[in-house]
């Protein structure tokens, strides 16, 4: 039952994570948004890692925490660049391909041949495309997936696809909860260092603080949420109900952006998120 919830938890907190970051985007960089977001989550944990005896985890443990960060750090900043310059609508569903990308990773590197159904699945993830990216001259063309937006999207995908996996080591070699506060604070770390990297600018504008702690919340809500999910179920499975929040974006990209052809994005979405649940059954 609690691993239900915690699905719903994930599934919702997502959403409205997303749809925060897409608002602080347009006051703040992506990476000051997301610098300032870890931040948040990183104080928040500070109590909690006073009661954990870091000594006691391997190399091997600590070198999956920094991949698991660095893949995390560059696949948020992507995304926040995609919903700064592109629509919810559109990104969120773009997420089912997630699922794709997981299925032909294990056929590159684990040898696993794709069944009928997994080939089908990937087709119809393709058919559902063609509802939610639709261009502007009205006619659908794979030029569609060079746009900027859409190219950031399934970059951050690629990147959150590989860090689940990592996260699942992380949490079999400790607990969920030690794998969430690592999370915040590698997550932070790591933004730091493109921070310096690219001599950003430390500019936080006072009306985004707001946004960023909202994100903070729902971004440590959403990763608990998923790492108690991840310690219960098959990541793939997981992987593959968590695009179930594409449906709550939707809705928040036509409420609050008035973002357009919202039903044929809905059926578009549907299809693809039918496409990749299927794919793991």
């Amino acid at each position: 039952m609690f691993t239900i919830i915690s699905l719903i938890g994930r599934i919702f907190s997502n959403s409205i994570a997303n749809l925060y970051q897409k608002k602080a985007s347009v006051l703040s960089s992506p990476i000051m948004t997301n610098l300032s977001s870890y931040f948040f989550m990183s104080v928040m944990c500070i109590v909690p890692a006073l009661f954990i005896d870091w000594t006691q985890f391997s190399l091997d443990f600590w070198i999956n925490v920094i991949i698991a960060g660095l893949l995390c750090t560059i696949g948020t900043i992507a995304l926040i660049e995609a919903l700064r310059i592109g629509e919810l609508s559109v990104l969120a569903p773009i997420n089912s391909y997630k699922s794709v990308v997981g299925l032909f990773g294990a056929f590159i590197l684990l040898g696993e041949i794709p069944c009928v159904k997994d080939l089908l699945c990937v087709i119809f993830i393709i058919i559902g495309s063609l509802f939610v990216l639709e261009p502007s001259n009205g006619k659908f063309s794979l030029k569609v997936f060079l746009r900027r937006d859409v190219r950031l999207r399934i970059f951050a995908l690629l990147c959150s696809g590989i860090e689940a996996s990592f996260l699942k080591k992380i949490i079999l070699l400790s607990s969920f909860d030690v794998c969430l506060i690592l999370w915040c604070f590698s997550g932070f770390i790591c933004t730091f260092v493109i921070f310096l990297i690219k001599k950003e600018k430390f500019i936080v504008a006072k009306e985004n603080i707001s946004n960023c702690l909202i994100i903070a919340v729902m971004l440590l809500v959403m990763q608990l949420t998923t790492n108690y999910v991840f310690s219960k179920i098959e990541v793939g499975v997981a992987l593959a109900l968590f695009q179930l929040s594409s449906l709550v974006s939707l809705y928040f990209g036509y409420k609050v952006f008035n973002e357009k052809n919202i039903v044929r994005k809905i059926v578009g979405t549907i299809i693809m998120i039918t496409s990749a649940i299927l794919i793991f059954v």
